[in-house]
Formats: C-alpha cells, sequence, structure tokens
C-alpha cells in the first residue's frame, strides 16, 4: 500500500491445534473458543463461522457509516444473515459468500444505495473483491 496509513486497531489471537481441534484465544482475554470442524460433532465453531459473524458485523457499521454521511435516519432491526461457504474443486478448496441484509422501514431503492455504498468502503468487502465469490442481496420484505 503506497497510501499513508495509521493503525486504530490491532486484533491479536493465538491459535493452537488448527480447525479440527484447535483453540483461539484473543491477546485481551475477550475471545477464548474452541474450534471444531464443520459437521464434526465437536463443540466448537469453525473459521467460516468466525468470518461470517466478522464480515456482517463490520458491514452493517459500514451501512450505518453510509446512512449518517447521507443523513438517513435508521430504524434498530437492521439484520445481516451471513453465509460463508467452504467449496471444493479439482484445484483445492476456496470461499463463496453471501450477505442477506434487511433494513425495515426503508424504502428499496434507499436500501440499495446503502448497501452498495457500504460494500464500497466495508474494510472485509475491500479485502474479498476479486478474491472470492460475494453475492450481497437486499432480503424482502424491506418496506413494512
Amino acid at each position: 500500500m503506497n497510501e499513508t496509513s495509521k493503525v486504530v486497531h490491532s486484533a491479536r489471537t493465538r491459535t493452537t491445534g488448527g480447525r479440527e481441534h484447535g483453540v483461539s484465544r484473543s491477546s485481551d482475554g475477550y475471545l477464548d473458543i474452541r474450534l471444531a470442524a464443520p459437521d464434526s460433532g465437536r463443540i466448537g465453531t469453525n473459521p467460516e463461522q468466525l468470518f461470517a459473524a466478522a464480515w456482517s458485523a463490520c458491514f452493517e457499521q459500514a451501512i450505518r457509516l453510509v446512512a449518517q454521511r447521507r443523513k438517513i435516519a435508521l430504524p434498530t432491526g437492521i439484520t445481516i444473515d451471513a453465509e460463508v461457504n467452504l467449496n471444493l474443486a479439482d484445484s483445492g478448496e476456496f470461499l463463496s459468500t453471501g450477505l442477506h441484509v434487511s433494513i425495515p422501514g426503508v424504502e428499496r431503492d434507499v436500501a440499495q444505495v446503502l448497501l452498495d455504498e457500504a460494500h464500497a468502503i466495508c474494510p472485509y468487502s475491500k479485502a474479498t473483491r476479486g478474491n472470492i465469490d460475494v453475492a450481497i442481496k437486499l432480503a424482502e420484505p424491506v418496506w413494512r
């Protein structure tokens, strides 16, 4: 990156045991989770669930920032259903993703503008752009 930047937050974790039988802990102690492979029957989450949770939380914040800049009042109750798929092809494993966003009480065309602009500024959206398949859709119904 050639642009001058300032680090505003650093997240630090330590993982041992990988996705099959691992444990991840954050340096501040607030995150302390067991990892388990999908469908293994073991207690624990998997990296895809963590990625889905992180991206959807960041994306909602981006929607709120865009709305604030545009002076659009947002209701409470925005929901984002995030899906991160681990796929297998002849060339190996890869991810595909989807965010299904509901912004109740906001007209569909306005909500779509918020989604498009949020996708342009969200750090997770930027990180995935051009690297994995991403589908961001406005969930129905929006206007109630």
